[in-house]
């Protein structure tokens, strides 16, 4: 351990950061593997008892679960264990000496040549052995694109937990072999609450649903309490309750869009369910909605901001505090005890963001995050009887405080007056003057920046570039307002308040106008390729890393995956818009590709099944049919979200290439 020595809390918390925070503070030029190495470990979980600790590392550029005990005797090793060809996304614990492993893989089934994601969990001892897909006896998990939904862990029981599943009716079976008439799969199936043995995977039913359920909620120990029931015409979410043997609906709501009933789960005296409401129509919070009264009452709100989620005791599934963002992650408990802990870690890290990632059941052992943007997420262990700190690892301990950006606040006004909050970071050792730009905005669109390490951003700082990240309008968390202000304007408002961002830094002299590039991934892709089309004479190039071009082809695979009456395509349709095809058209940036004036560089990983392949693949298409400039870089096996290190290392080195180009020093 890097760091560890009994003392107070706030001492200790106190001498770790120092000496973590002390590296030599001269700037150097890391190599590209320093930024685009997968982080070192990402979640990182306590086990009940909290002998063990459970989390991801890369070995080879691809994530395994590593088991390690929390205070490890002499002698004891760590087990590592691999998920072969998938994706380990994240690990759960089910037992003391019991994992689940949530992995995936993108690939076509026998019944269906469409590329998809498929996730299943896998139980496994904490040593490697022993491994048991869960849900492996049940006819329908093989229809089941994910069938990793973990509804309780139920530690009062040492072989099972509770999962969700899409089950074949019985009655249907005959019908669904012959596939009948025009059915939909809505007809044939519903979601049931399965207890699953855990040592061998054997499901079994426990509570059925219907073809209309969509989510369970337990209690903590095994008991379904509640479940979500959504109809199509209209799209609505019924909230329906346990009641005396039988189950009750309590309450109807919208569902179109981003609306829902917003369960998160039940308070911890279980006397309510906590939901995601509006607090009259203007910021998200949290509500609880008595199972007596059948009322709700305020549970936590925030003035300017969003709540973000519902903090989830890990063991229990109650609700046990909320977490927001203003400038960095915020967050907050409703036991007095949990929130002076907060307060503490708050208090011995001033300024950068700590969050609680897991405690174990006796709450004696927790482990925390620690960031910013200049710090890199830490992992601590703190055991709580003997205020003893341990530093678990940095994300990315190659990098030092000296080769990383001054990351602050540029909140700018756009052209019709809307305030738009955004970061910019500045090149170490550089003034902020006439600088190469990097305009990166965010994918979503319903997401956000805010003030951490982003180890892309930091690349291109240390590289000598300034980089502006904007939250235009209709990025999350500020509110249903600034959403509103984004809806139907895809490369229309949305993409002016990026290029005001731009005209703001050339204003002020930061930027040199002829050297802006603006580059993004996914939504972002979209913004970079609707700069370079939309506003052509703004930026010297434009990189796009899994990006929308074409509106109408990407809603129509939305409705041919979902279905026209479902949530996912109404969502869109709030946001981008289904029937005005002349609009979606024009704002389409391969239907405008004649307009582009810079060099383009596209990505895209050929197993993407979030943005599809083939949106490079048309603009790449258009680019060169008008003869313009462009380099597209497929890569084969990769995902949406740059899995492997050597994804991200390419990427890397091909995105400081280009920039070198067109806009470097």
């Amino acid at each position: 351990m890097v760091c560890s020595r009994r003392a107070a809390l706030a001492m200790a918390f106190a001498s770790c950061f120092v000496l973590s925070g002390a590296q030599a503070q001269v700037q150097s030029r890391p190599p590209v593997e320093a930024f685009g190495d997968l982080p070192f470990l990402s979640a990182p979980e306590l086990s009940p008892d909290g002998k063990h600790i459970a989390m991801l590392q890369p070995v080879n550029g691809r994530m395994v679960a590593v088991v390690f005990q929390s205070h490890p005797e002499p002698g004891a090793k760590p087990a590592f264990i691999a998920g072969g060809d998938t994706v380990i996304d994240r690990i759960v614990w089910a037992k003391n000496d019991r994992l689940i492993l949530i992995a995936s893989q993108n690939m076509t089934a026998a019944y269906d040549t469409r590329l998809r994601t498929w996730a299943r969990a896998v139980a496994i001892d904490i040593d490697g052995k022993n491994p048991a897909l869960l849900l492996r006896n049940m006819p329908s998990v093989g229809n089941n694109t994910n069938s990793t939904n973990i509804v309780d862990v139920d530690l009062d029981d040492p072989d099972h937990i509770t999962m969700e599943l899409f089950d074949l009716i019985p009655t249907m079976q005959e019908d669904f072999n012959t596939r009948l008439g025009k059915r939909s799969d809505r007809d044939f199936f519903r979601m049931d609450f399965i207890k699953v043995d855990v040592r061998n995977g054997d499901g079994e039913l426990f509570q059925s649903g219907n073809a209309n359920t969509t989510d369970w909620f337990s209690d903590g120990h095994g008991n379904p309490v509640a479940r979500i029931d959504q109809s199509q015409k209209p799209l609505q979410d019924h909230l329906i309750v346990a009641n005396g043997g039988g189950w009750k609906e309590i309450g109807v709501f919208d569902a179109n869009a981003d609306n829902s009933a917003g369960v998160a789960g039940l308070t911890e005296d279980g006397s309510a369910l906590v939901r995601m409401r509006r607090n009259g129509e203007s910021f998200m919070g949290l509500v609880g909605h008595n199972l007596s009264t059948n009322g709700d009452a305020p549970l936590f709100f925030v003035p300017n901001y969003d709540v973000d989620s519902a903090i989830v005791d890990e063991w229990t599934g109650r609700v046990i505090g909320a977490t927001y963002f203003d400038d960095k992650e915020e967050d907050h408990y409703f036991d007095p005890a949990r929130q002076a802990l907060q307060a503490g870690l708050e208090q011995a890290f001033p300024g950068l963001a700590v969050h609680i990632v897991s405690w174990d059941v006796a709450k004696d052992s927790v482990i925390f995050r620690v960031n910013g943007p200049r710090l890199p997420s830490t992992y601590y262990l703190l055991d709580r009887k003997t205020h003893e700190t341990q530093t678990v690892a940095s994300t990315y301990p190659k990098l030092q405080d000296g080769d990383l950006g001054e990351m602050k606040s540029y909140d700018y006004a756009a052209r019709d007056g809307l305030e738009i909050p955004a970061y910019l970071t500045l090149p170490p050792g550089k003034a902020p003057k006439g600088l190469p730009v990097v305009v990166m905005p965010h994918g979503g669109p319903d997401a956000r920046d805010y003030m951490r390490f982003d180890w892309l951003a930091q690349f291109l700082a240390n590289r000598g570039y300034a980089v502006l990240q904007p939250n235009y309008r209709g990025s999350a968390g500020y509110g249903h307002k600034f959403t509103e202000a984004g809806l139907l304007q895809w490369g229309l408002k949305m993409q002016d308040d990026i290029s005001d961002g731009v005209k703001k830094l050339i204003a002020d002299g930061i930027a040199d106008p002829k050297r802006v590039c603006i580059v993004g991934a996914s939504y972002g892709g979209y913004a970079a390729l609707a700069g370079a089309v939309f506003t052509p004479d703004l930026y010297a190039c434009a990189a796009s890393w899994a990006g929308v071009s074409d509106l109408p082809v990407a809603i129509h695979a939305e409705v041919s995956d979902f279905g026209t009456q479902s949530q996912m395509v109404s969502f869109w349709g709030s946001r981008i818009g289904i029937d005005d095809m002349p609009k979606l058209l024009a704002t389409s940036p391969d239907q405008r590709a004649g307009h582009v004036k810079c060099p383009v560089l596209l990505m895209h990983g050929e197993g993407d099944t979030t943005v599809r392949i083939e949106q490079s693949e048309l603009m790449n298409d258009a680019l060169i049919k008008a003869h313009k400039k462009v380099e597209f870089i497929r890569f084969p096996g990769e995902d949406h979200y740059m899995n492997a290190a050597d994804t991200r290392i390419r990427m890397l080195k091909e995105l400081e290439k280009f920039l070198a180009a067109n806009i470097g020093n």
